[in-house]
């Protein structure tokens, strides 16, 4: 099974293989999680993503949303590298083109914020 592929994301909005979402989302290599939730909205700790931690990818995409507010702590980033994990953050419309381009080609996951 191919890695899902994001077709389009805008404000508030992402389409992955078709599928429209309108939450924040974590794209594994098996599946969508549009449940994700994190404990500060706008922050991204080590607990918002325990299953990255236990089954690490080879990189984690972040996006921060758009025009790119969530931030990434310092704690979280040595967290997820200790794990064996590349990290990238960007704003979301970048972080997207980034996800597809590695999809196939190493084993990612992305977080994605969706608004700001």
């Amino acid at each position: 099974m191919a890695s899902p592929k994001i077709d389009s994301y805008k404000f508030g909005e992402i389409v992955i293989d078709g599928r429209r979402y309108s939450s924040d989302v974590i794209v594994y290599p098996d599946r969508v999680d549009s449940q994700w939730w994190r404990r500060e909205g706008h922050s991204l700790e080590p607990a918002d993503v325990p299953e990255v931690l236990q089954a690490p990818p080879d990189v984690l995409v972040i996006g921060q949303g758009n025009p790119g507010r969530m931030d990434v702590p310092a704690e979280t980033r040595r967290r997820l590298e200790e794990a064996g994990i590349e990290v990238l953050v960007e704003p979301t419309t970048r972080a997207c083109d980034t996800y597809n381009r590695l999809r196939g080609k190493r084993r990612v996951v992305a977080a994605l914020h969706l608004t700001c």
